[in-house]
C-alpha cells in the first residue's frame, strides 16, 4: 500500500531544481559548440546532469559556448544560442568539445591556444565525436588513452600515430575525456556522475533516462543495486548526491518520496541496518576514498562529507576502518611519494 508521500512526490521529486547557474553547482561543464556539431550528442552530454540535479542536490551547470559567443549552427539546421565566448573561459576550466562534420573548417590558431592554456594550468579537457582531431593538434592529447567515432579512427591513427587510440566508446582519466559521441555519450556521463558522486545516483539517473547501462545485469562491484527494488536505489541515489550535507533521514525520505516507516524497513530487510547507519557508512566510504586518492587534509576531509565535529569523524572512521583518517592519508602520501 502506498502512502500519500509516495503518491504525491513520484521518483524524483519534480521540486528539486533541474537547472542551475555555475555559481549554484559544485560543478560546470562549459561546452564549446562547433559549427555543424552533432546535437544527438549534445543533448547525450547534457541530460543526464539535468536529470541528476532532481535528486535534492545542485550538482551540476553547463554553459554553451562559441567559437565568437554568437549562436551556433547544428549538423541538423538547428540554431542553437549559446552563452558566451571560447576566449571567455578561465584557465582551469573544465571544457568539452562537441564537434562532427568540418571539425577543424573553423578552428583558429587562438582557439588552440585556449586549449593549450587550459592544459597548461591544469584544466579539464574533453572531446567528442571528431573534436579529438581538434585536441590533437592543439597538442593536449599527449599521454592520453582517445576513443573518438570509429569512422574518424583511420584518419586519426594516419595524422597522430603516436597517440594511444582506444576502441571503448569512451575514455576518461583525470584531465582528460574524449569519446565517440551520439548516444554513447550517456553512458560516458553516467560514468563520470558515478565516478564523482556514486552508482546508486548513477543509475537512478539511468532509469528516469530509460537507458539501461552497458553491463548492468553482470554483478560487477558498481553495479551490485540492479537487484534492489527502485525505492530502495532511490534513496540511495538521494544519499549519494548529498553526502556532504549529511541531511536528517526525515528530509532524505521527503526528496526520495518514501515514508520513514517503510524506508527503514526496507534498508533492514536489503542490508540489515537502518537508513542512518547506512548514511553514515556511505559517507565514511567517501572519506576514506578521499584521503586515498587526494591531497585533501583530514579537516577538509571531514567537512566535505557532512562532519562538522573533527573528533566525532575520527571516532565514526576508526570504528568503520579500524585506523584513524590520519594515518589513512599519511601512509598514501608516502605511497604516492615513492
Amino acid at each position: 500500500m502506498h502512502t500519500d508521500a509516495e503518491a504525491a512526490w513520484p521518483y524524483p521529486r519534480p521540486d528539486s531544481p533541474p537547472l542551475l547557474t555555475p555559481e549554484q553547482a559544485e560543478h560546470t561543464l562549459n561546452v564549446w559548440l562547433v559549427p555543424r556539431f552533432s546535437m544527438l550528442t549534445l543533448f547525450c552530454l547534457l541530460e543526464p546532469l539535468r536529470v541528476a540535479n532532481r535528486f535534492g542536490r545542485d550538482l551540476f551547470a553547463w554553459r554553451l559556448l562559441s567559437t565568437d559567443g554568437e549562436a551556433v549552427l547544428a549538423s541538423n539546421g538547428v540554431r542553437i544560442d549559446v552563452d558566451g565566448s571560447l576566449e571567455s573561459l578561465t584557465d582551469a576550466s573544465r571544457l568539452m568539445v562537441v564537434s562532427s562534420y568540418e571539425a577543424e573548417a573553423t578552428v583558429r590558431l587562438q582557439d588552440r591556444a585556449v586549449l593549450r592554456r587550459i592544459a597548461a594550468h591544469g584544466g579539464w579537457l574533453g572531446g567528442l565525436d571528431t573534436a579529438p582531431f581538434i585536441l590533437a593538434r592543439a597538442g593536449v592529447l599527449t599521454g592520453h588513452r582517445v576513443a573518438l567515432h570509429w569512422e574518424s579512427v583511420p584518419a586519426f591513427r594516419l595524422e597522430f600515430p603516436e597517440l594511444d587510440i582506444s576502441p571503448a566508446s569512451y575514455e576518461f582519466d583525470a584531465s582528460r575525456l574524449t569519446g565517440s559521441g551520439g548516444a554513447a555519450s550517456i553512458d560516458m556521463m553516467l560514468a563520470w556522475i558515478e565516478d564523482a558522486y556514486g552508482p546508486a545516483l548513477a543509475d537512478a539517473v539511468g532509469r528516469q533516462l530509460i537507458h539501461k547501462r552497458p553491463g548492468s545485469d553482470e554483478g560487477a562491484p558498481k553495479r551490485r543495486y540492479g537487484e534492489l527494488p527502485r525505492r530502495v536505489v532511490r534513496v540511495l541515489a538521494v544519499m549519494e548526491a548529498n553526502l556532504s550535507l549529511a541531511l536528517p533521514i526525515p528530509e532524505v525520505c521527503r526528496l526520495a518520496g518514501q515514508s520513514q516507516r517503510q524506508l527503514t524497513r526496507l534498508f533492514q530487510r536489503h542490508f540489515g541496518e537502518t537508513p542512518q547507519q547506512c548514511y553514515l557508512g556511505m559517507r565514511l566510504d567517501r572519506a576514506r576514498q578521499l584521503l586515498t586518492d587526494s591531497r585533501c587534509q583530514v579537516t577538509e576531509t571531514a567537512l566535505a562529507t557532512g562532519f562538522t565535529q573533527p573528533a566525532h569523524f575520527t571516532r565514526a572512521y576508526r570504528r568503520r576502518f579500524g585506523e584513524a583518517p590520519s594515518v589513512t592519508a599519511q601512509r598514501h602520501r608516502r605511497a604516492g611519494q615513492r
